[in-house]
């Protein structure tokens, strides 16, 4: 391994448990803004339709890394994380049997369990309301949106120019949000309500 590699390697490996602080707030682990690739193996969704639009689902699969972590970063081997994913699944019958499917989304960190430990970072309840907070927050960031307003068919833009001017709406309402809640957020972690 070239020298500059290993300095890299090392260097991530140092960083990736050293405080950082995002919107006030410290953590750790990887930097905000950081990346990850994974290939998913073969692995088996189960689903059951319990009202007209509403399905449950198991998924279990294992994931590995696109590339190689630089050795003595990340979490020992023994942790464990909960997450809550919310995303969207799109999907394209192509047979009786096939379809494609992507899905794009987010996920959040609602508690982690250190290797050798035997409890979480945060009681059920704890992560119970971290969940109802990120809910919440979704929802002011929905609520906030500008709906894109209908056109006639003939005056319509091209798709690609639509997509792209919703997405730019899109993402200044949600930076109008986020800048909002960020300070609701300094303002209760300040003490005041």
């Amino acid at each position: 391994m070239n020298n500059k590699k290993r300095i890299l390697e090392e260097d991530a490996a140092k960083t990736y448990n050293q405080f950082k602080v995002f919107e006030g707030r410290k953590y750790t682990g990887m930097k905000v803004g950081g990346r990850h690739k994974w290939h998913y193996e073969k692995g088996e969704w189960n689903e059951k339709k319990v009202t007209p639009e509403r399905w449950e689902f198991s998924y279990a699969v294992p994931k590995r890394r696109a590339g190689h972590a630089p050795p003595g970063s990340g979490v020992p081997v023994g942790t464990e994380y909960h997450w809550y994913i919310l995303g969207h699944q799109n999907v394209r019958k192509l047979d009786e049997n096939t379809y494609t499917t992507s899905m794009t989304g987010l996920k959040y960190k609602l508690a982690h369990k250190r290797a050798g430990k035997d409890t979480w970072s945060a009681s059920e309840q704890a992560q119970r309301r971290q969940l109802i907070k990120i809910l919440q927050e979704l929802i002011d960031d929905l609520s906030a949106e500008t709906p894109a307003v209908e056109t006639p068919a003939a005056a319509k833009p091209p798709r690609a120019l639509e997509t792209k001017a919703r997405r730019q709406t899109s993402s200044s309402g949600r930076r109008a949000a986020r800048r909002g809640a960020s300070r609701k957020r300094r303002l209760l972690a300040s003490g005041g309500r």
